[in-house]
């Protein structure tokens, strides 16, 4: 059974994709939409997807003038979501609704209301429903997950992301009602820890933005842009634990950086992008972090494996939601000035 695949998207994630399944036997690119600014993202993955080196074909695919066309496409199986975040929830329910199986890049939806109501929907339709979160699968949360047990009982996590942009680009990230609230954009922060340290009892945040002037102010629907984020949320774990988890990019920052720090009851563990270090009472032991390259295709080879063998894949839905509900959690935290129980949100 060969995958016939409808993408939404242009970006980084969109091409990253589309190359992936150019290499696949049981899967062919066949139809593409995005936003009409990006005609050079367009071409680009209609280029990359007329090839299928696994196949050994060229084939048609086919650009379509609105993603809404695409979705309806009957010659299509699984549509694939990787474009702005306030368009993930409409999206993801017209593919349901015309019965395709769906994957969507982190977050499902930004409402959690609306996540809970597609998850019901993609059960109620029986169709896939995958929520991608390659950050599971990196080698950074690997090297995690294995490092992890060797320090006891973790104490305290500090978890930091910072993305510099100067100036800042005048793009979809950097407009509050497309992109989101932060850590709600950048779920993958919460959903990391959830996976490792459990469920979360309440969580305190603030959250600065600043102007291309550099002044601080608070986005509105009309003056959605801004020119710098930074958002910082404190997690108390019913385990114990409690986590800092601080994101931040645009103009204020000057470097590309993702750092964990883990202090447990035996140890402590220090980890970014480039490798690491385990500290233990009799030394210290040096931590190895493998390539993010393949990830994309990774995760599609395990979407293929669960529509065509029913597999499970290496997170739910409903794991996804829960990340949300924190991180909504942490938004309405930055709102009202004060912590907020989440603890009823167990999964």
């Amino acid at each position: 059974m060969v995958v016939r695949v409808g993408l939404v998207g242009t970006g980084y994630a969109a091409q990253k994709r589309a190359e992936a399944l150019g290499k696949m036997d049981r899967a062919l690119l066949v139809g593409v939409s995005g936003q009409g600014d990006r005609p050079h993202g367009i071409a680009a993955i209609y280029h990359t997807g007329r090839t299928n080196a696994a196949l050994g074909t060229d084939h048609e695919v086919r650009i379509a003038s609105d993603w809404s066309t695409l979705v309806q496409r009957a010659d299509i199986d699984l549509v694939v979501v990787a474009t702005r975040n306030h368009l993930h929830g409409a999206m993801v329910r017209a593919a349901l609704m015309a019965d395709k199986h769906v994957v969507v890049e982190y977050p499902l939806a930004l409402a959690v209301e609306e996540a809970e109501s597609l998850i019901e929907l993609g059960r109620s339709r029986q169709r896939l429903l995958h929520v991608e979160h390659i950050e599971r699968l990196s080698g950074i949360h690997t090297t995690l997950q294995k490092a992890l047990p060797q320090i006891g009982i973790p104490r305290y996590c500090h978890s930091t992301s910072f993305k510099g942009d100067n100036p800042a680009p005048q793009r979809w990230s950097y407009n509050a009602l497309e992109f989101g609230f932060p850590l709600v954009a950048a779920l993958s922060r919460i959903q990391r820890l959830i996976d490792l340290f459990g469920a979360v009892e309440s969580v305190h945040c603030t959250c600065q933005y600043w102007n291309s002037d550099g002044q601080r102010f608070t986005p509105s629907p009309q003056q959605p842009m801004y020119a710098a984020v930074l958002c910082s949320a404190s997690l108390r774990f019913f385990s114990g634990l409690w986590a800092e988890v601080v994101y931040g990019k645009g103009e204020c920052f000057w470097s590309r950086e993702r750092r964990f720090d883990v202090h447990g009851s035996t140890g402590r563990l220090l980890l970014d992008a480039d490798g690491g270090e385990l500290i233990l009472a009799n030394g210290r032991q040096a931590l190895m972090v493998s390539s993010r390259r393949g990830l994309f295709a990774k995760d599609t080879a395990m979407v293929l494996d669960a529509i065509a063998h029913h597999q499970p894949l290496y997170i739910t839905p409903e794991e996804s939601l829960y990340a949300l509900k924190v991180a909504d959690a942490a938004r309405r935290s930055a709102e009202i000035g004060r912590s907020v129980e989440v603890g009823a949100l167990k999964p």
